[in-house]
């Protein structure tokens, strides 16, 4: 959820006790320091869990299973979710929702008992889900086609649709709840929509077709959005006319953004899959303040409650990185789930006691190996993740140094350094930034990682595509 309600009516509803002037909430509100009965979760893709941490220990506590790990998910009676990915609360944080891509589904989940109260199916491969400002519906943007779906918060029935620009990424509502802004993953325009009216009242030019997040300021003044093809950022005015008001250039598989305000200011964090780094910007002058390395592919990020930290997803390195906005710097590293996408920070979630029930052990979803392919100039150019599920793995290759908006095939080969035979694991064309996120299943680390060297396996990056391969342009590197 990228909004909360007024100040003067969460003061009226929750006795006294408001949640933070952080994104999503007003710059009015009082912040809420860090403490333990605040949550930060994560949608864990590959292990489809959520991690469930107590920010004032930094310490997991437990995971919630919303479905199987793969080849168990495969069969046509399955019944759980698939591809946990988005994720959103309520203003009285006592619900989150998880959005799952893979089951087109919404987990409407009790934070105080860690359970589903109700699952939702909407249309094809959704993608965020946040709630209005008065908590009365979730708005579900519905990425594999061309609509919001508004969902009744109390039932989880969809009750209307919302026309938009083809593969919606995703949803957040301007502070004082009359806008949403809706970003495209497949078309180069944002929305701006009338809440009360559900009318497209604003269009704002995308440079790139693929957005696959977007944070409005507390402020009141700006929208954020990222380019995750092109490497950037885009910022404009978050009234009519929607001004264009600055483009920054952040890097290869440019991810999630979100706004922390602190004594110094308000600021932009970016997350840059490629370079591994959470970059900072002013959202007054919109200059850098700080480059901070934070482990492999990070991807969604959220403030705490009173602004004093960052929590980022690591998608290749299955943690959480906990940055201090003081500093800049990363103070603390959490493991949890496979592949975090989608997360949230809950000041206040747990209403009472330690709010660990229902929660399990995090168990195999936790193993995972990497590996790094070299580009030709003996660099690293490409980490890939092998998560472990059972006799399979799924892999995940953050793929970098390449040409740009060219096909290339993710391989096996005998030789180490790509000549001979090719055992063909996935074919991809490269993003405007020369980069790519690259999926394939098998019992990969098996091969790569064979002590027998007539028996093993590399990994290598080729030129074209199956059947019509050309030169090899990385091959996995020896240490």
């Amino acid at each position: 959820m990228r909004h909360l309600l007024p100040t003067t009516l969460l003061l009226a509803l929750f006795g006294g006790t408001a949640l933070a002037g952080q994104a999503p909430g007003p710059a009015s509100a009082p912040d809420v320091p860090v403490g333990p009965r605040d949550r930060f979760y994560t949608s864990d893709q590959f292990s489809n869990t959520i991690s469930v941490i107590d920010p004032a220990a930094n310490k997991l506590l437990g995971v919630i299973r919303l479905g199987d790990t793969t080849p168990a998910n495969l069969s046509p009676l399955y019944r759980g979710q698939l591809l946990v990915h988005g994720m959103g609360f309520s203003p009285d944080r006592k619900t989150l929702v998880a959005v799952s891509i893979g089951s087109n589904s919404i987990s409407f989940i009790d934070t105080a008992t860690n359970t589903v109260r109700h699952t939702t199916y909407v249309g094809r491969s959704p993608h965020e889900a946040f709630f209005t400002p008065d908590g009365r519906e979730v708005w579900v943007s519905v990425r594999g086609e061309d609509y919001v779906a508004i969902l009744d918060a109390g039932t989880g029935r969809e009750s209307g649709r919302i026309t938009v620009p083809n593969g919606p990424g995703m949803t957040i509502f301007s502070p004082d709840g009359r806008l949403a802004y809706v970003c495209s993953s497949f078309s180069p325009e944002t929305v701006a929509i009338d809440v009360q009216r559900r009318q497209i009242v604003g269009r704002i030019k995308q440079e790139s077709p693929f957005c696959p997040d977007i944070a409005a300021t507390p402020d009141g003044k700006q929208v954020w959005f990222t380019l995750k093809d092109v490497g950037r950022v885009q910022v404009f005015e978050a009234i009519p006319p929607f001004k264009p008001l600055k483009t920054i250039e952040t890097g290869p598989i440019t991810n999630h953004v979100n706004i922390a305000r602190a004594k110094a200011g308000q600021f932009a964090y970016v997350t840059v899959g490629g370079l591994n780094e959470v970059k900072v910007f002013r959202t007054d002058d919109f200059s850098a303040v700080a480059t901070i390395p934070t482990g492999a592919l990070p991807h969604g990020l959220w403030p705490s409650g009173d602004g004093a930290r960052i929590y980022v997803g690591l998608e290749n390195a299955d943690a959480v990185a906990v940055i201090d906005t003081a500093a800049n710097a990363v103070i603390a590293t959490i493991p949890i789930g496979q592949g975090p996408q989608g997360v949230a920070y809950v000041p206040e979630a747990v209403p009472n006691g330690a709010g660990a029930p229902n929660l399990q052990p995090l168990g195999a979803a936790g193993q995972s190996s990497t590996l790094t392919l070299d580009g030709r100039d003996g660099k690293a150019a490409t980490q890939v993740t092998l998560f472990d599920q059972g006799v399979l793995q799924t892999l995940q290759a953050a793929v970098t140094g390449l040409a740009p908006k060219k096909p290339y095939v993710l391989a096996l080969s005998s030789d180490p350094k790509g000549a001979g035979p090719l055992e063909p694991l996935a074919a991809f064309m490269t993003n405007p930034a020369g980069a790519a996120v690259v999926n394939a299943i098998g019992p990969i680390r098996q091969v790569t990682l064979n002590p027998n060297e007539s028996t093993r396996r590399s990994l290598v990056i080729v030129e074209g595509k199956p059947g019509e391969t050309g030169a090899t342009v990385q091959t996995q590197a020896l240490r």
